[in-house]
């Protein structure tokens, strides 16, 4: 190619703080937006599905998660949020098979504890942050990669 153009889909962060200069469509509700986007994967119907990695109640007063972004016509820049993780995760790997009916993602180091946070309580075995996804008190927090589907059949997320 001889060039190329490009433009932002939408620039990332809370839209209700003026200075962090966050531009997601007006469609966008107050659980639409998100910080730190880490990976992506893109939907059969277009849509970016973005996993978060960074975000955390102290900095932007909510956890990790994944969502969904349109990318096209009315909506295009509209994000809405399908997934959160648990507290100190990140969520990463986001994939669809190719007829959209599963989506798989992987959740990191749950019950991590927000080292740059000065309130948090170091997390330890005996008094993790959280159990997931057993919620066993014999077990600790593990990682894991999850299968998600649509109840009845079908596309993920519509």
């Amino acid at each position: 190619a001889q060039g190329f153009a490009w433009e932002i889909l939408v620039r990332c962060g809370d839209p209700a703080i003026a200075a962090v200069g966050a531009t997601f469509s007006s469609a966008t509700t107050a659980n639409g937006w998100f910080g730190m986007p880490d990976n992506c994967a893109v939907d059969g119907l277009g849509r970016l599905w973005v996993a978060t990695d960074g975000n955390a109640p102290s900095r932007t007063g909510r956890n990790d998660g994944i969502w969904a972004v349109e990318t096209e016509g009315a909506g295009r820049g509209t994000a809405k949020h399908f997934f959160r993780v648990p507290h100190g995760a990140e969520m990463c790997g986001p994939y669809f098979v190719p007829d959209d009916t599963t989506f798989f993602v992987a959740v990191q180091h749950p019950g991590e504890a927000d080292e740059e946070d000065p309130k948090a309580v170091p997390a330890t075995f005996e008094a993790p942050a959280t159990r997931w996804p057993d919620f066993d008190p014999a077990m600790p927090p593990r990682p894991a990669v999850l299968t998600i589907t649509r109840r009845g059949g079908g596309r993920v997320g519509t």
